[in-house]
């Protein structure tokens, strides 16, 4: 059964589901009932026909993905083929805010004392004033 096609159409769900762009198709169908999928700049539907050529706007996970499709793929695919279904014109990943590691502990040193309590504490109201 071919999974690639040069013509036709899929759902957007399951194009999403397929080229890994979400973990289940049904959070993929989540993502388009609640308004955070675009094709083409216009709210879509889980059942939408999606075609080769169309650009897919995708909020998920904290992070806007912005992808022009490339291939039609009709069942999940690999990490290697799915990156190929598509371009990816999605802005950079926002930087990850750097915390200071305040409360490590040893493992197996059990609960902090009530001194110890104090003393993290103190060094959160120094990192965060």
């Amino acid at each position: 059964m071919d999974t690639e096609g040069a013509e036709g159409s899929v759902r957007v769900d399951a194009w999403l589901w397929s080229v890994r762009l979400t973990k289940t198709r049904s959070q993929a169908a989540a993502a388009c009932k609640a308004g955070h999928v675009r094709v083409n700049d216009t709210r879509i539907k889980p059942a939408h026909a999606l075609r080769a050529g169309d650009q897919v706007r995708l909020f998920h996970a904290g992070r806007e993905r912005v992808v022009v499709v490339v291939k039609i793929v009709r069942k999940r695919v690999g990490a290697p083929v799915a990156v190929q279904c598509y371009i990816d014109n999605s802005p950079p990943p926002p930087p990850k805010e750097f915390v200071a590691p305040a409360a490590v502990r040893d493992r197996g040193a059990g609960r902090p004392t009530k001194r110890d309590r104090r003393e993290l504490e103190r060094l959160q109201q120094r990192a965060n004033p």
